[in-house]
């Protein structure tokens, strides 16, 4: 599973990326690398998904694979129906999947991406940002 890219209010730049990509594959270039953008409107739309309760249900997922939403409830210590909730929004926008589900079957959450990766740049410099480490 590749990485969701995440950005805030980056709609300029990634269409001039996508049509670059449209232009690259149309001259034949594979196009296989391709990494998965989600892009928010704002800094407020984006804590809602890097949110603590949202982050330790995403880890816990990742780290227990539970069977069922109630059991994803259970691992976070929280209430079903607030993670029933956090896991649809989730759903909505894309990172989170769900397995199996229907008339009385319990429905297994997946995560869609190995992570996240988080792209806030704080200038419009039109240029690749560098890594940095603390």
């Amino acid at each position: 599973m590749p990485k969701l890219k995440v950005t805030v209010g980056e709609r300029d730049r990634l269409g001039d990326r996508t049509r670059r990509r449209i232009e690259a594959a149309e001259e034949g270039v594979s196009l296989d690398d391709a990494q998965p953008v989600l892009n928010f409107e704002s800094y407020a739309d984006l804590s809602r998904l890097l949110s603590q309760k949202n982050l330790e249900l995403l880890e816990a997922i990742a780290e227990h694979e539970p069977d069922s939403i109630s059991r994803a409830a259970d691992l976070v210590n929280r209430d079903y129906k607030q993670v029933h909730r956090n896991l649809s929004e989730l759903e909505d926008i894309g990172v989170v999947e769900f397995e199996g589900g229907g008339s009385g079957k319990a429905k297994k959450p997946l995560l869609a991406y190995d992570g996240l990766e988080i792209d806030l740049p704080f200038t419009d410099s039109g240029s690749d940002t560098d890594v940095a480490t603390p």
